[in-house]
């Protein structure tokens, strides 16, 4: 892991989804298959459906 990978929930770091506490959470405080990641910022990780639906939508539409 580069230094930029190893920060904690900072404008720099890796914010996650946690869907076992339903909230955005740092790297360290669940396990990887609990959570949806990494993200740059806290409202990347709060907005994670967002990005997944519009991935979804553009792969959809690739196909056809």
């Amino acid at each position: 892991m580069t230094d930029e990978s190893m920060r904690l929930g900072d404008a720099d770091g890796e914010w996650y989804y946690c869907f076992k506490h339903k909230g955005v959470e740092t790297r360290d405080e669940c396990q990887q298959m609990d959570r949806m990641g990494p993200y740059l910022t806290q409202e990347e990780a709060e907005n994670w459906r967002e990005r997944v639906a519009a991935r979804n939508e553009k792969w959809e539409n690739e196909e056809q």
